[in-house]
């Protein structure tokens, strides 16, 4: 059995969702889905914070939006939404999650660490543009009311 054949040791990590539309432009008055890199809704991972408290930036690993490959981004953590801690088992993931030198966090550091992120970014959401929604914002923050 060879050292490629054998599969890496699950890891806990923080997985979080890509918010479906985004604020954009002047005011944050225009709405665009997910990311430049990630599908609305998409998956992925959190590997490490930085960029101070106030505004984290997350390094990330996903399935990327144009060629559903996995890809390993940093991102501001405003974008993501629904943190929580997850037993992780894919090997790619794993991958790059120790390429990238992430220390394994046991499962309540993980739970820490995303109560701690689901705050900031709805913190950061909340600050990044001070200004008021637009009347028909399908942002993540605002409810979606049928119409």
């Amino acid at each position: 059995m060879t050292a490629e054949s054998v599969a890496p040791e699950p890891m806990w990590l923080v997985a979080a969702n890509v918010v479906r539309w985004r604020r954009y432009g002047p005011g944050g008055q225009e709405l665009r889905p997910g990311t430049k890199s990630y599908r609305g809704g998409a998956k992925v991972y959190v590997m490490g914070t930085y960029g101070g408290m106030a505004h984290a930036e997350v390094s990330t690993i996903g399935r990327g939006r144009g060629s559903a490959r996995w890809i390993s981004i940093d991102l501001g953590s405003r974008h993501l939404h629904t943190f929580r801690p997850e037993l992780v088992y894919s090997p790619a993931v794993l991958r790059r999650a120790e390429a990238g030198s992430v220390a394994s966090p046991t499962r309540e550091e993980a739970e820490k660490l995303a109560v701690l992120l689901e705050r900031l970014a709805a913190d950061y959401r909340d600050s990044h543009y001070r200004a008021p929604h637009s009347t028909a914002c399908f942002c993540h923050t605002c409810p979606v009311t049928p119409g």
